[in-house]
């Protein structure tokens, strides 16, 4: 661990109601008799029925409370987000001499720390004479829960520096530090790989929680392999441990290995019964290679389980529908629900609407939204400009974006500014989007930059690709993709030379290329396919119906775009090299393996290339198929030698 440092406490705190706050009419009848102990149980039994307020006016009647009804107060207190009844609840028991009680000490950082008042569980846990390894936990939980990194990590240090027993729940404390909001991210897997090694060395990494925490923790930084080495070395496990590595893998694009997973539990460990995480993640999966029989399959087991009622199940069920091409389930689902919905529910319609293209659809749930009074959050932004982008809504781009700071006092983050640019990039106003970087108040990211080069791409713009790239290649210079897309721009100006220079810049980093990757799923199973550049003769029999294909529509039409190959060869060489691209081969094996009339659907993990995007126009009207494709930007829906982005993507 690094050097530990005192946690400084601000000024004592001060309950902010007194026992005389309370009007000592009730809607109870009172009792005057001497003994207390009815109104402890009564009070108690009020706790637990939810009737705070009722316990609250019994209170100041009781003579003697005990231990037990001060915890059921204090638990009433948290689950009813009561703050006010709080400070009075801690000073009553302060005045029945229960002020170096460590139990009920706990109970009440507990508290303070699920109400967000961590000042007032700082000083509990300074005024408790006897500090238990349950009143350290109590105080370290709030701080890890609170994204108060340092200063959780600096109270584990006092820990260790003081002698205090550790036990399983320290270190599950204590990991969830390592990576909080507040700590600092370059030491975050320093910290973690500590706090992990000190756990082995007290023969606490194989507690399930502590083992679960790891997975959780490591998947947060990216680290899957990680996750899945504590994963394996579990000798026991539960649905948490469990649905923590199903998310790892969903949250990292694995989806495969997520629903495999899945699976593997169903099929070997009946104890390991899925809740509502567990659905969301898997949900989370089947949205990302568009599994919808899938996904169909798992709507049922919720249903049949009776955890619809969850909310997050409910968003991830409209998010899972809209990424497998049903944007109609996704909006019988969100229609259907009545007051719950909060403002996931909202940005994940916003969002379904959005990818498909229907981007004024997008803004009038936006809209409705505002007047159904849920507040928008910075995800809410990134969506309806996002929506805006793909629609070539313009104007009302520019007015949702002005309205951020106008009309709801955000401040526009990095992300935001992005959507803009890719908005005006996309529609061609380059030198707008360049004076919307400049103007920036924050400096640009490389999700600003970003956007900026993919719309050079798409208009073949060298000078300000360039601009944008030596930006992009001190920001991020590990990302092969910004290379990749500065040769393709190259490329489509013909500067061949460049496009030389570039591959050898990637050579001499040592980066890889990302390959374009397609997955289709057919008769219940997911089927990936990869770009080759040659022929392959596992993937003969594709090929050939290809090449089959290629030839009866040029008699229709069909001319191969072959200036995105980014070789200087001859023409029926890069045509060669087109037939190889992903979404073909996962086209071609649809139309072989599926009925007549069945929609294919197919998921890309790169943005669909312009000769892939012509081929499927005449594809679907050719055989008389409707093709459903989401790239990694957007939907594509093909039917008819038509597609549902105008072209425009």
């Amino acid at each position: 661990m690094s050097s530990s440092f005192r946690i400084h406490f601000p000024p004592p705190f001060r309950p902010l109601f007194s026992l005389n706050s309370f009007s000592s009419s009730s809607s109870i009848a009172i009792s005057h008799r001497s003994s207390g102990g009815d109104f402890n149980r009564l009070i108690q039994s009020l706790c637990a029925k939810g009737n705070l307020a009722q316990a609250m006016e019994l209170l100041p009647h009781e003579p003697r409370p005990a231990q037990r009804t001060y915890e059921s107060l204090i638990l009433a207190c948290a689950h009813h987000n009561a703050a006010c009844h709080a400070a009075v609840v801690h000073r009553h028991l302060l005045q029945h001499g229960f002020d170096q009680d460590s139990f009920l000490a706990t109970k009440l950082i507990d508290m303070y720390g699920q109400l967000d008042l961590l000042y007032a569980a700082r000083q509990v846990f300074d005024e408790t004479p006897d500090k238990t390894i349950f009143v350290w936990n109590a105080l370290l939980k709030a701080l890890a829960l609170a994204d108060e990194g340092e200063d959780a990590l600096a109270l584990f240090s006092d820990m260790t520096r003081l002698g205090v027993p550790v036990d399983s729940f320290t270190f599950s404390h204590s990991l969830k530090a390592c990576i909080a909001a507040s700590s600092s991210s370059e030491l975050a897997p320093i910290r973690l790989s500590q706090v992990h090694a000190r756990a082995i060395r007290l023969g606490f990494e194989s507690h399930v929680h502590v083992a679960t925490t790891l997975i959780d923790c490591y998947a947060k930084l990216g680290s899957v392999v990680h996750s899945e080495r504590v994963f394996d070395e579990m000798p026991d496990r539960n649905v948490v441990s469990w649905s923590a590595m199903i998310a790892c893998y969903a949250k990292n694009e694995r989806p495969f290995d997520a629903l495999n997973l899945f699976n593997h539990m169903m099929s070997t460990d009946p104890e390991a019964v899925p809740n509502a995480v567990t659905m969301v993640s898997v949900l989370q999966a089947c949205g990302g290679v568009s599994a919808l029989v899938q996904g169909k399959v798992l709507h049922a087991y919720i249903l049949r389980n009776s955890l619809d009622p969850t909310l997050s199940v409910v968003n991830a069920l409209i998010v899972m529908y809209a990424k497998c091409g049903s944007l109609e389930r996704s909006r019988r689902i969100f229609h259907k629900m009545t007051n719950r919905k909060d403002v996931v529910t909202w940005n994940s319609m916003i969002s379904a609407y959005g990818i498909h293209g229907f981007g004024e659809k997008a803004i009038q749930v936006f809209h409705k939204m505002i007047n159904a009074g849920v507040r928008p959050s910075i995800i809410t932004f990134v969506t309806v400009l996002g929506a805006c982008s793909h629609a070539r809504l313009i104007d009302e781009g520019k007015r949702l974006f002005e309205s951020m700071s106008r009309e709801h006092g955000m401040s526009p983050r990095s992300e935001h500014f992005a959507c803009i640019v890719d908005l005006l990039g996309r529609a061609g106003q380059l030198d707008e989007a360049v004076k919307i970087i400049e103007g920036m108040r924050i400096e640009p990211g490389p999700t600003v930059w970003g956007s900026l080069l993919g719309a050079c791409r798409i208009h073949c713009n060298v000078e300000l690709a360039e601009r944008a790239c030596a930006r992009l290649f001190k920001l991020e210079p590990l990302n092969a993709g910004n290379y990749v897309l500065l040769a393709d721009i190259y490329a489509e100006a013909k500067m061949w030379d460049e496009v030389d220079r570039v591959k050898k810049l990637l050579e001499a980093k040592r980066l890889q290329k990302v390959s374009g990757c397609s997955w289709i799923e057919v008769k219940k199973k997911i089927y990936s396919f990869v770009s080759v550049d040659e022929m392959n003769p596992q993937i003969e029999q594709l090929l050939a119906l290809l090449g089959q294909l290629v030839t009866e529509m040029k008699n229709t039409g069909y001319v191969p775009n072959t200036r995105i190959v980014l070789y200087d060869l001859e023409q029926h060489e890069k045509e060669r090299v087109l037939l190889g691209h992903s979404e073909k081969l996962a086209v071609a094996f649809g139309l072989i393996n599926s009925s007549n009339g069945e929609v294919l659907r197919i998921t890309k993990n790169l943005r669909l290339c312009e000769d892939c995007h012509s081929f499927t126009k005449f594809i679907s009207k050719f055989t008389r198929r409707e093709i459903i494709v989401r790239d990694v930007n957007r939907f594509h829906h093909f039917k008819d030698g038509v597609c549902s982005c105008s072209d425009y993507w």
